[in-house]
């Protein structure tokens, strides 16, 4: 697993996932071992689509060791919670990525915005 230099950044790509969240562990953004790139996730932010208030965690995942960024936040009901903002901003090395999961299928979607760096 490499860490790029990005001091001369050759190639910068913008991006945007989404996810249906579930009960089981799933991957908003993650970044291939051996990909050559930085990703500089700007904003994460998790919607609570359900009329009930739930509890979900999103997870910094680095070559299968996970950290939590938050763990069992209760997001109300029809409510959002920014879990990333660009002041805020988390690089993703390679062989790593964002793990979202929530205490209940089909109550939260999430939006991350992230760039690409080489």
């Amino acid at each position: 697993m490499a860490n790029p230099n990005i001091y001369n950044v050759t190639a910068l790509y913008g991006n945007t996932s989404t996810l249906a969240i579930s009960s089981t562990t799933t991957n908003v953004v993650s970044n291939p071992a051996s990909s050559g790139y930085v990703y500089r996730v700007n904003f994460l932010s998790v919607a609570n689509i359900s009329t009930n208030n739930y509890a979900m965690t999103a997870e910094l995942n680095i070559a299968g060791s996970n950290t939590e960024i938050i763990k069992n936040v209760v997001i109300p009901a029809n409510s959002a919670l920014t879990v990333i903002a660009k002041d805020t901003s988390l690089y993703i090395l390679e062989n790593s990525s964002i793990q979202l999961y929530s205490s209940q299928n089909s109550a939260f979607k999430a939006i991350c915005s992230y760039e690409q760096l080489s």
